[in-house]
């Protein structure tokens, strides 16, 4: 079990309206400020430009002008016509018009129209010393979800959740909303913190925020589910905590955290998170404070997502494990630079149970309720199971080195914002898709002029097409009509929704490194052989080794998995471009045409 320190502070939430003006220089010869150089598209309203005249400009004036730019501008509102401040909408060529526009000497001001947006900013006495939150990104996630509805099950030493007994609830987890969870410890219902640390978890996890006091939590409107599984000393056993695995997955709970750690490996555990993950539980545990390469158990079992630590650096913390079976790093706290430099939580202290205080704690105990926490607001947001839940995780976590994956950091720093981004930008990720049709375009243009099959007849037939969107992107529109499948059609429709590479999980199941079989040329060359014979099946292989191609492109120039067998990692980047040039191969000779 973690060690624990304390220390005081805190923060909570506020809401306030922020809003973002730009003025344009009365100069059209000077540039704009730097920071609006660049702006970020989803704070751009598509196809919208604002123009602002100088004061006096009539609308018969600017209804004159606006034929030569190709917009159609109308007054903002009734009170715009003495500043003359207009906007258009539609407009195709945003920065072409603008370009014309800003030449004209009546303009003062031209530019995209920009979306203002409530902002959450923490401003509770002690947010400044919460750098974790801001680490992950929190304040633009808590802009779009906070993880309403979603059940997080906390299995550890209890919570001080309710008022029994000598048991009181912590000052700052009032408001927060619990389910019934259970004490396997003392075998009652009544799974109240004698500890401390299972409530600083779970207040990272949920704290009542913007209450005016205390700290903020992650998925500050989600559930918690209070299930004690460690005594007072902090210590347990594997069944009660496999017991409790599985009793969380039957009470409803879309996430388990498990911080918590240590022992050998265990059957029973392994199936309890095996069982859980069935029932589409994310189970997400703590890699362990060893400071060595090896993730300790419950974190390792496969289907649990492990998690290391980092410092307010970024940097992994000296104490954290990690090795080949992590998955994500998360702030953990490092306190060599003092208390300020470890994760701030309301807690109790264990010598008066009815006593709290703000305590600042550092381990993988402190850094898996972050990703435990943004894993409840991916399913508050629309995320289908375990599956989608990570690859939001693993697509907006932030890399290390560029590194795809790496042992120390797994797919990356926890990101929030970037998760959220990545899931509302859809399942599918398109970029293998476009590599394939650029390579696509290359193997046409490398054929002779009779051997070419052409460009458009080669994509409109389903034989070619079909392949090579799904060894690209996977049949991804499953997973929004059959998303909610559970049990055996679940898995289908999770395993049919990836791309053909990713379906080594039917053989080889879900694990931190690939097969580099799936991610080769193999499949496209095996089922090419009988098309030397049936011509009829050419199309379709063609297909299939472009989008191969284009799979194994895009991932070995995105950074590149580790690849299960390889002596050294960085052979996997050779292994993937060697296996694209061999695809490409194949698609040419597949693509050719029969008189050539």
């Amino acid at each position: 079990m973690r060690k624990v320190r304390w220390t005081l502070g805190g923060a909570a939430l506020a809401l306030t309206l922020t809003a973002a003006c730009a003025s344009a220089s009365r100069e059209q010869d000077t540039p704009p400020p730097a920071n609006l150089r660049a702006l970020d598209a989803r704070d751009v309203v598509a196809g919208a430009i604002v123009v602002d005249f100088k004061d006096g400009t009539t609308k018969a004036e600017f209804d004159a002008w606006e034929a030569d730019w190709g917009v159609d501008l109308e007054l903002n509102s009734v009170e715009s016509a003495d500043e003359a401040l207009t906007v258009a909408v539609g407009v195709d060529d945003v920065d072409g018009v603008l370009e014309r526009i800003r030449q004209h000497p009546a303009v003062e001001a031209a530019e995209p129209m920009m979306e203002v947006r409530a902002s959450f900013t923490p401003n509770d006495p002690h947010f400044t010393q919460q750098w974790n939150l801001r680490m992950i990104d929190m304040p633009k996630a808590w802009e779009h979800n906070r993880g309403k509805g979603v059940v997080v099950a906390v299995l550890d030493t209890g919570i001080a959740y309710e008022d029994h007994g000598d048991f009181k609830q912590a000052p700052d987890l009032k408001g927060v909303k619990f389910v019934k969870g259970f004490d396997f410890v003392n075998d009652d219902e009544h799974a109240n913190d004698d500890h401390g640390h299972g409530t600083h978890v779970a207040g990272t996890i949920a704290q009542a925020t913007n209450n005016g006091e205390g700290v903020a939590g992650v998925a500050f409107e989600a559930t918690l589910m209070p299930v004690k599984v460690l005594n007072h000393f902090g210590g347990g056993n594997t069944a009660d905590i496999a017991d409790a695995i599985r009793f969380a997955a039957d009470k409803g709970a879309n996430v388990i955290n498990l911080s918590l750690g240590g022992g050998a490996y265990s059957q029973v555990m392994a199936s309890a998170v095996e069982y859980a993950r069935k029932k589409g539980v994310t189970v997400v545990a703590a890699a362990g404070n060893g400071g060595r390469a090896t993730v300790e158990f419950p974190a390792a079992y496969p289907g649990a997502v492990a998690v290391s630590a980092v410092g307010p650096d970024g940097v992994l913390a000296p104490y954290s494990s990690y090795g080949k079976e992590l998955d994500i790093a998360a702030p953990g706290g490092d306190k060599r630079r003092g208390d300020q430099g470890g994760i701030l939580q309301n807690t109790l202290d264990p010598r008066d149970v009815s006593r709290f205080v703000y305590a600042s704690y550092q381990g993988t105990s402190m850094a898996t309720p972050h990703v435990a926490a943004v894993a409840a607001m991916l399913y508050a947001a629309g995320a289908k199971g375990p599956d989608a839940v990570e690859q939001a995780l693993y697509a907006g976590a932030k890399k290390s080195a560029d590194q795809a994956w790496s042992e120390q950091y797994g797919h990356g720093l926890l990101n929030a914002e970037a998760s959220l981004a990545s899931l509302r930008g859809g399942l599918a990720q398109w970029p293998p898709l476009y590599w394939a049709l650029a390579l696509l375009a290359f193997v046409l243009l490398t054929l002779r002029g009779r051997a070419r099959p052409g460009y458009l007849n080669v994509l409109v037939r389903p034989a070619f097409l079909i392949p090579l969107l799904l060894s690209t992107v996977g049949a991804f529109f499953l997973r929004g009509w059959f998303g909610g499948a559970e049990g055996a059609a679940g898995d289908v429709v999770q395993v049919a929704s990836l791309p053909l590479p990713d379906w080594e999980r039917i053989i080889f199941g879900r694990g931190r490194t690939v097969n580099p079989l799936f991610y080769s040329a193999l499949i496209p060359l095996l089922l090419s052989l009988p098309a030397i014979k049936w011509r009829g099946l050419r199309s379709a292989m063609g297909g299939l080794a472009l989008g191969f191609a284009g799979f194994l492109g895009y991932t070995a120039w995105a950074g590149a998995p580790a690849l299960a067998w390889l002596p050294f990692a960085f052979l996997a980047k050779p292994w993937l471009g060697f296996n694209t040039v061999i695809c490409l191969v194949i698609a040419r000779a597949m693509l050719q045409k029969e008189d050539a």
